[in-house]
């Protein structure tokens, strides 16, 4: 927040808030104001806009009860505040109550933790700290006054000389909007990890912070790695983020990057340099090409910052050669915290100290299974010794005492005593089989969806599509998923399904068990090896429903014959994928896994049950005309051979999702007649495309259309009418000239990028964009006049025409009066 005041305070939070309870935070913000100076303006106007933020904001007025004595009450409310904010005005030092309720403050601040954030309301800080002009002015008058004691002012002056070192708010020609503004976005970053949807319910977790922050040693200058180590659904992430939670605050910036291995293997570590950057900077856009780029950024970015990062789930070298390299990537003072099963991992990369997190002990342990299957932390009369027999089974480890308990809430001794024999009837070591009591309650559907979630669709996002994919499967997701969550066998984070490790490996274990021997007649492969071996081998049987073949790591060529997938009647899931591959089309020869099939893969599949089909570098150049998939509904070929799909109509009735990005010897787009449903179309990096066919502009369900980077594109339907397109990307298309014609209703689109592109001007009809927020014409360097039909849309908010060199200014602009965000730099354009 700047500017603040001149002068600053080493620190308005001591080291010992980190560990205060948060419980004792009842209100977010304390108001501390002059009435007569403030309360019906700055005050009254910065109360209302922490309100409307949702911050709990104490002021006098509104939150005393009636009956209570006010003093007490007010000092009451100041140490069940997370930050207080005294509005230091120029009749502040002549009330008695704001002085007292300072002093108190300013303990809370040394006690509690409590955060002081001063404004400083047309008064200079140093009169505050000095007690000079109208400060000194009041405490002439108290001194004359024979019911206040010289010890008591002397508090005063004491807390009243600390806050005006505290660096905070200064009036001096400043707005008022602007200031409230800032005190909201200071407030709500402090508070942002503390509405956290930690568990309420965590036991045994205090003596685990309370020798991590001794390790930690907040406050010293260096700079400190430290490992986080134990077994899976041992609480290393959970620890992590209660101390996040604590001393976050404490740093410039801090970011904590959670599920890293399952990130990596599903985007790459690019996407992760990317956030952790972003979370920093608070900048939404990050652009890195390739990791060893993202490195250097991060560390040229980071090293004078003091800095606490939290890298959640790390298993391999390149984690954290990519995400945290060394010490010396980071300011001083900086604290990075790695968590991991593998301590030999945190060793080589020179942690400085590694802690190891144990299972629960007895107590421990009885106390948190009760808390999930009583709703409190003892066991009921009558469960005692199921209760202690269920908690021996689990052995301390938190996530199997949770499971175990959830599975029995709210049900009778005679269930309680079924579940015990289960077990015994079928006895099970280790944590796999106490998890799995937990999926033996469920119904067969609910079954099916969560083996389906946890072989194929664990991480991927829970959007419409993938709604429809399940829906397709006969699994009624809307219920059943929100089934799941209930029984805490999956959740939903940032819109991903997630599943923990030890979960998905019960459910995978499932799948193996149906034929321990032969994994062609398994319902589902995901293990590279298992398919390779059905695949080589052609033991493929019609129980295979699901197969994901992931290549990222076989570097060897492969042969296979596609009759091996002939038998497979009831093939609905088929992804043949390459996750190490990062978000760029460039410089793949080096990183793709050589397949060679013996003919055309599809021939030999059956088709008609696919619901998706994704295939990785798909070796044909076409597909037959006789490919029928009728149910298909997500179809994925990136970086294939393909050059032309098919000729004619080819009926997908079903299909919302296709993408062909990275296909480079594409060389036109098939006629999409008979796909009516499609929702997304993805062609970004096919590089030899010239060519799309007028279907595409017709498409009445798209939502979002990607030509991004499909450099030799030049010929587009002259006219589109689509209704539902929301995101359409035509960015360096560099021989694109000409923009269509808009035909008819296209109020969905909100973004469109014409970036690098060729076009000279946009058609009159552009105009029809009404729904248009954002448009990009950056580096359009051939458009020399200002398109004047986009004066008149009336929902654009941001317009970036920078670097188009040609661009000359339009009379009567004024799209300052609209606009948010107006970017004209390397143009004749005068904003």
């Amino acid at each position: 927040m700047v500017p603040l005041s001149t002068q600053r305070a080493s620190s308005s939070v001591p080291p010992s808030s980190s560990t205060s309870p948060r419980s004792r935070w009842i209100y977010d913000v304390f108001l501390n104001f002059h009435g007569e100076d403030t309360r019906k303006n700055f005050a009254d106007h910065l109360y209302t806009a922490l309100e409307n933020k949702g911050i709990i904001t104490f002021k006098d007025n509104e939150k005393l009860q009636q009956g209570k004595y006010i003093s007490q009450e007010l000092l009451k409310a100041i140490r069940e505040s997370r930050y207080a904010i005294p509005i230091i005005s120029k009749n502040y030092a002549s009330s008695r109550w704001c002085l007292t309720e300072l002093v108190q403050i300013v303990e809370c601040m040394r006690e509690t933790g409590l955060t002081i954030l001063p404004v400083f309301y047309h008064v200079d800080p140093s009169e505050v700290r000095n007690q000079t002009e109208a400060f000194a002015e009041a405490f002439a008058r108290h001194e004359e006054d024979p019911n206040i004691d010289m010890e008591k002012m002397q508090t005063w002056r004491v807390a009243l000389k600390e806050v005006g070192n505290i660096s905070g708010w200064h009036f001096h020609l400043r707005y008022e909007s602007t200031i409230v503004q800032e005190i909201n976005e200071r407030i709500l970053q402090g508070l942002s990890r503390n509405f956290s949807t930690l568990s309420k319910d965590l036991v045994g977790i205090e003596s685990h912070v309370e020798e991590m922050m001794n390790i930690l040693g907040i406050g010293l200058d260096d700079v400190r790695f430290i490992g986080i180590h134990g077994m899976g659904g041992v609480g290393k992430t959970t620890l992590a983020e209660v101390i996040y939670d604590r001393i976050s605050y404490q740093f410039e910036a801090s970011s904590f990057i959670a599920c890293i291995r399952e990130e990596t293997r599903n985007h790459g570590l690019v996407s992760l340099q990317k956030r952790l950057l972003s979370k920093i900077f608070m900048e939404r856009k990050i652009n890195i090409w390739d990791d060893r780029e993202g490195m250097n950024m991060i560390r040229n970015r980071l090293c004078n910052k003091k800095v606490f990062l939290v890298l959640d789930d790390v298993d391999r070298d390149q984690h954290l050669t990519a995400l945290a390299g060394s010490h010396d990537w980071f300011g001083s003072g900086s604290r990075i915290i790695l968590t991991s099963r593998d301590s030999h991992l945190l060793k080589r990369h020179g942690v400085n100290d590694i802690y190891k997190v144990n299972e629960l002990n007895n107590d421990e342990a009885l106390q948190l299974f009760s808390l999930a299957a009583f709703k409190k932390p003892h066991p009921e009369e009558n469960y005692v010794d199921l209760s202690k027999g269920f908690v021996k089974y689990a052995q301390g480890l938190p996530l199997a005492l949770k499971v175990l308990g959830s599975s029995l809430f709210g049900r009778g001794t005679n269930a309680w005593k079924g579940a015990w024999d289960q077990m015994k009837a079928n006895p099970n070591k280790g944590i796999l089989d106490v998890l799995q009591v937990g999926f033996d309650g469920l119904e067969d559907l609910q079954k099916k969806l969560f083996l389906d979630i946890a072989c194929f669709f664990t991480g991927e996002v829970l959007d419409s599509i993938l709604m429809d994919i399940l829906e397709s499967f006969g699994y009624y997701p809307y219920l059943n998923i929100d089934i799941l969550m209930e029984k805490c066998l999956i959740t939903i984070k940032s819109k991903r399904l997630r599943m923990h490790d030890l979960l998905q490996k019960m459910g995978q274990e499932i799948i193996y068990d149906e034929s321990p021997n032969e994994p062609g007649r398994r319902s589902r492969l995901w293990h590279c090896e298992d398919v390779l071996h059905v695949l080589k081998n052609n033991t493929g049987t019609e129980v295979i429903e699901g197969i994901v073949l992931n290549l990222s790591n076989k570097k060897d060529q492969e042969r296979f014959n596609v009759k091996a997938f002939s038998k497979m009647k009831k093939l609905r899931i088929l992804k043949i994928c390459n996750t190490s591959i990062v978000n760029s089309f460039s410089n793949l020869c080096d990183k793709l896994l050589n397949l060679h099939w013996h003919s055309n893969p599809l021939r030999s599949i059956p088709t008609h049950g696919l619901r998706v089909l994704e295939w990785f570098e798909y070796p044909s150049k076409s597909l037959s005309n006789s490919f029928r998939a009728d149910n298909l509904i997500e179809l994925r070929f990136p970086c294939s051979h393909i050059k032309q799909l098919w000729k004619g109509i080819n009926s997908l009735g079903s299909l919302k999702c296709f993408d062909l990005s990275g296909s480079q010897y594409l060389l036109e787009t098939p006629d999409l007649t008979g796909v009516p449903n499609l929702e997304t179309l993805d062609l970004e990096g096919c590089t030899s495309l010239s060519k799309v066919h007028k279907s595409v502009g017709v498409l009445k369900q798209l939502r979002r259309l990607n030509l991004h980077a499909c450099k030799r594109l030049k010929s587009f339907p002259n006219e589109i009418s689509m209704e539902s397109l929301e995101h359409f990307y035509l960015s360096d298309c560099s021989r694109f000239e000409k923009f269509p014609d808009i035909v008819g209703n296209m109020n969905s689109l909100r973004l469109l990028y014409l970036n690098g592109t060729a076009i000279k001007e946009l058609p009159l009809s552009f105009k029809n964009l009404c729904g248009l927020s954002i448009l990009s014409l950056h580096n359009c360097k051939r458009l020399s006049i200002f398109p004047s039909v986009i004066c008149g849309l009336p929902s654009l908010k941001i317009l970036d025409v920078s670097n188009c060199l040609a661009l000359g200014g339009i009379q009567d602009w004024n799209g300052e009066e609209y606009l948010e965000q107006l970017y004209t730099e390397s143009t004749a354009l005068e904003a």
